[in-house]
């Protein structure tokens, strides 16, 4: 996939989540490079191109044309739902604790109920402070 990214960021191995398109971006001729990617989840760069392009919005002005590809989204899931390799459909953890360091683990952007998931990886148990059993995991949708 071919997408934009600014030039301070234009690096192989970069990782970065897409968060969905920009107001400021509404009219630039080149927002259909920009926000040809999937809201929420998580891409890696494999290749820079040569190729730079004005931007109002990057810090240097500029964005590089770079190749991507999807990796999987970090998620936090309830221990016992977890087995590497199953297809589960997404039910979100109910839970309003906003300053927690796993809330955004806990209700990854673009991920909605019923979505059909695979666990592509098991990493580590979370110490959730109301006590629940957690995993983070690694998904693709």
């Amino acid at each position: 996939m071919i997408t934009l990214v600014g030039k301070k960021l234009a690096k192989e191995g970069f990782e970065f989540q897409y968060v969905g398109p920009l107001l400021e971006c509404r009219d630039c001729k080149l927002k259909n490079v920009c926000f040809n990617l999937d809201e929420g989840k998580w891409y890696r760069v494999t290749k820079v191109r040569d190729k730079e392009h004005e931007c109002k919005v990057h810090d240097e002005g500029k964005v590089v044309t770079v190749e991507v590809e999807e990796i999987p989204v970090p998620l936090a899931l309830p221990a016992k739902t977890v087995v590497q390799g199953e297809t589960l459909s997404y039910k979100p953890l109910n839970c309003k604790e906003y300053d927690c360091e796993f809330y955004e683990l806990c209700h990854p952007l673009g991920l909605r109920e019923g979505t059909k998931i695979k666990v592509e990886e098991v990493l580590e148990d979370l110490n959730c402070g109301k006590n629940k059993k957690l995993k983070k995991v690694l998904v693709t949708w």
